[in-house]
């Protein structure tokens, strides 16, 4: 006869272990805990981007569905009768009058939409940092080349969230902005009255744009943006969280806390100080007084707007293309077609595409471009810092102004009369700089970048400058150097330098074009490098180094007798 041993059940003894234990039974979630719970993320303050960008998206959800409560999407005409007196009996659509009543009738209407403004400003504003924190750090490079191109998805979509939420008051001033969108529409030959006439429903301003931006605003744009979190968030955990270079962190770990408990607890935290800000920004300052602009009529042209700053450098691109050059060359073409002449406004196809597809292109292509360059193919877990990629960070600066400058010129008008100049002239100078600027700002972040290389070598060699003059016995006066520690040390002397690939001929003796071009852009990247300290020479110094400190308080107490 022989006896058995079973493992006993464990049966919890509170209710809420019950129904805990009840619900992980029938759907696994014990393991799903334990897997992706003790994930290790590193703990960086640059990091906290990317959390801002999706807990202001979550707000953005609770303040819209709000906000969807009291809002009719309706271009249908009526008279106001609300609270607003200055406005009281004006014909508007039913869409201001109900953004009116959000924000005179409703408790609580217009914090929710102050609330959901500034929320919105804040996530396009933290994907496009958080984008730049991976473009500067490297972090694109293998194996997350998929999960960049995701980013860039989100940053078209944040714009396009944005700019419907913008349109739907059908003020003044989203009425300007869909007038604009007309204008690009109508620019494209043969296609483009065809493609405004079904967008608006009919002539500018129709009679269903409003309706259809309702939608995409709160169901398409919205649902395809949790998609692309969901898929970054995946990618994240599948490949392990980058992290900066130090001591014990290799391509092979992750050196910080895990999910749960201790980020969880943090991050929730992070969440609510997040929403506590936007909400007293939102108590406080006032954004889109959509009571001052009036509803939106296009038969007057109205000066002084400008769209919010995320959609301003289109604006501002448009404000800088001349209608011709000089007395000859006009930028606006009649096209003949068997069917009839049509015109072709290259004034304002180019400024409102051209810039765009430029940025966007070199957004979505970068990691290829990169390591077609550097002809690396290791995946990279540790990320650079901004000096140890001069001609990356450049072009990244480059690029950074060249939005600044079309950004700047959506105001123009407004700069021109708060500092009393000539609009002329303003509009000289930021095409000036449009073109120019972002070649300076290549070539002066480069010799930063390169300069503060050079400093952290000094450093790694020969220690900090302290300020302290000592006198030696022979007459000689010296500058006493501080040896830094050794995690300092490591992160001035651990990264890679990548040398200029010079071509190579192939079995027949010919060096092929693409191989001639690959040198010449490989000379333009990496020909003023800076090489990494090496052991051999981090020994040397570090002797010398240590003799000088030792005899420090010798030679300080020979100084002062």
């Amino acid at each position: 006869m022989s006896s058995s041993t079973a493992t006993p059940t464990y049966v919890p003894k509170t209710r809420v272990g019950k129904v805990t234990d009840y619900v992980d039974s029938r759907v696994g979630g014990s393991a799903i805990v334990k897997e992706f719970g003790r994930k290790i993320f590193p703990d960086h303050w640059t990091f906290m981007f990317g959390e801002v960008a999706l807990y202001t998206f979550v707000i953005l959800l609770l303040s819209g569905t709000f906000l969807t409560f009291f809002y009719d999407p309706s271009m249908a005409e009526t008279h106001y009768e609300g609270s607003y007196a200055p406005l009281r009996g004006v014909e508007m659509s039913m869409a201001y009058a109900t953004s009116l009543d959000i924000s005179f009738d409703i408790r609580g209407g217009l914090f929710m939409r102050q609330v959901h403004h500034w929320a919105a400003l804040l996530f396009v504003a933290a994907v496009a940092v958080h984008m730049l924190r991976v473009f500067f750090t490297g972090a694109f490079r293998r194996p997350r080349e998929f999960n960049w191109v995701v980013g860039c998805v989100l940053v078209i979509l944040s714009l396009a969230a944005g700019f419907t939420g913008y349109s739907l008051p059908d003020d003044l001033l989203s009425g300007n902005g869909l007038r604009i969108i007309d204008g690009v529409m109508k620019a494209l030959p043969v296609v483009g009255t065809y493609l405004s006439f079904f967008l608006f429903g009919g002539e500018f301003p129709g009679t269903v744009i409003i309706p259809r931006l309702y939608v995409l605003h709160i169901l398409l744009i919205p649902a395809v943006i949790l998609l692309m979190i969901g898929i970054h968030l995946f990618m994240v955990v599948l490949h392990k969280h980058a992290q900066f270079p130090g001591p014990g962190r290799t391509n092979t770990n992750v050196v910080g806390y895990p999910v749960g408990p201790v980020y969880a607890a943090k991050a929730g935290g992070f969440f609510f100080i997040v929403f506590g800000v936007l909400a007293a920004i939102a108590a406080a300052f006032t954004i889109n007084p959509i009571w001052n602009y009036g509803p939106y009529d296009p038969s007057p042209v109205s000066a002084g707007t400008q769209p919010d700053w995320y959609i301003g450098w289109v604006d501002g691109a448009l404000r800088l293309m001349p209608g011709t050059i000089g007395s000859n060359f006009d930028f606006e073409f009649m096209i003949p077609f068997p069917w009839g002449v049509n015109a072709l406004s290259l004034n304002v196809l180019l400024p409102a595409l051209v810039p765009a597809m430029i940025v966007f292109g070199l957004m979505f292509t970068w990691p290829w471009i990169e390591a077609w360059v550097t002809k690396d193919r290791r995946e990279h877990h540790l990320l650079n810092r901004p000096r140890n990629a001069p001609t990356r960070t450049a072009i990244g600066v480059a690029g950074i102004t060249f939005y600044c400058v079309l950004w700047a010129a959506a105001s123009s008008d407004l700069i021109a009369t708060h500092f009393m100049v000539s609009l002329n002239d303003v509009t000289y100078w930021l095409r000036f700089l449009v073109i120019f600027g972002p070649v300076i700002a290549f070539m002066v972040s480069r010799r930063i970048s390169l300069a503060l290389q050079r400093k952290d070598r000094e450093i790694a060699l020969h220690g900090r400058e302290t300020g302290r003059i000592v006198r030696l016995p022979h007459g000689e006066f010296i500058e006493v150097h501080e040896q830094v520690d050794d995690y300092s040390r490591y992160k001035l002397t651990s990264f890679e330098s990548p040398e200029v690939m010079v071509p190579q001929p192939d079995e027949n003796g010919k060096i092929s074009r693409l191989d001639k071009v690959h040198g010449r852009v490989s000379r333009f990247f990496f020909e003023d490098r800076v090489a990494p300290v090496s052991p051999k020479e981090l020994a040397a110094s570090h002797g010398d180094h240590h003799g000088e400190i030792a005899g420090t308080k010798d030679r300080e107490s020979i100084a002062s007798h």
